[in-house]
């Protein structure tokens, strides 16, 4: 009588799931990178070793919550596109405010096609003869478009009015020209959320000393982040005009409390999401076709002339 051999796993399935598991791993590191951005590598490990379990816990429940409130990001984006939605963000604030940490949480899990970043240069000498606003129109979204800017046509009430780029009729015009502005993009359909990332000034301070002392990040500082820094002052009064006179129904200002980078995202996240009135997207099941496969099919191995090295 033969014996019954037991059922063996196909060698192929293994190794695809073997695949699998790494590409999740891939998706966590992918965030530990993001962490050892804000943090001194050695710092961070030391921390990891001895620091109590109170911070270990606090660790896991910023990550848990990030991925959390980034499913609830694609649910968002699902919802924008199948409605039609148009979404401008604005994140605006000191240097150093953690405004691009934050632009990068939300848009990571999102497609870019849907949800994208404008982060505008100074404007160039034929911009500068424009209607002021005209060159952010340009980038103004479509339907099913979510725009976040980094930094905005709020430049003028900051840094053009610390730095004198802007005249103080410039200055006068742009206050009474842009409730009108916002009122009309409401108008038209368009959702306008204001951040303003608030640091306190010895914050800021350490940041930019992490920047000087880091390789890495000497290329986000500038002589205009230098001149900022001195002009504290100025620009704290610039901000409360700002608030004070751009706060409007429509389109009102909303504070994120910024020393803390990782509460800062995670607390303007969660808000986000509180303002849009989004629900999740029933899709069909999607199922993978087979592959068609032909005799006559022969795949032509790669000339080694163009193969990049397997350095690692």
């Amino acid at each position: 009588m033969k014996s019954i051999k037991e059922p063996q796993l196909n060698p192929n399935v293994d190794e695809l799931v073997q695949r699998i598991r790494r590409d999740l791993a891939d998706s966590y590191d992918e965030e530990f990178e993001l962490e050892l951005e804000d943090r001194n590598l050695e710092e961070l490990e030391s921390q990891i070793d001895t620091e109590s379990a109170s911070y270990k816990e606090s660790r896991r429940l910023y990550f848990r919550e990030l991925f959390r409130m980034q499913a609830e990001l694609v649910k968002l984006q699902d919802w924008v596109v199948k409605t039609g939605q148009k979404v401008v963000i604005l994140f605006e604030g000191r240097d150093a405010a953690g405004k691009g940490g934050a632009i990068k949480r939300i848009t990571q899990r999102l497609n870019p096609r849907v949800c994208r970043v404008a982060a505008l240069p100074a404007p160039n000498i034929r911009e500068q003869t424009q209607w002021y606003f005209q060159r952010y129109v340009a980038h103004l979204p479509g339907a099913g478009e979510i725009v976040l800017f980094d930094r905005s046509w709020y430049n003028r009430a900051g840094v053009e009015r610390v730095m004198g780029f802007c005249t103080d009729e410039q200055y006068e015009e742009f206050f009474r020209s842009v409730p009108e502005f916002e009122k009309m993009l409401v108008r038209s359909g368009i959702q306008l959320i204001k951040y303003w990332f608030s640091v306190s000034d010895e914050e800021q301070e350490l940041r930019f000393l992490g920047r000087i002392h880091d390789p890495l990040k000497q290329w986000k500082l500038s002589p205009m982040d230098m001149e900022s820094r001195r002009r504290w002052e100025e620009y704290t009064k610039a901000k409360e005009i700002m608030l004070q006179r751009t706060h409007i129904p429509e389109a009102p200002w909303w504070v994120v409390q910024a020393v803390d980078k990782k509460k800062a995202r995670l607390n303007c996240i969660h808000h986000l999401l509180s303002q849009i009135p989004y629900g999740e997207i029933e899709y069909p099941e999607v199922v993978l076709p087979p592959r068609e496969r032909n005799d006559d099919y022969v795949r032509q191995p790669v000339p080694e002339e163009i193969r990049v090295p397997d350095v690692y």
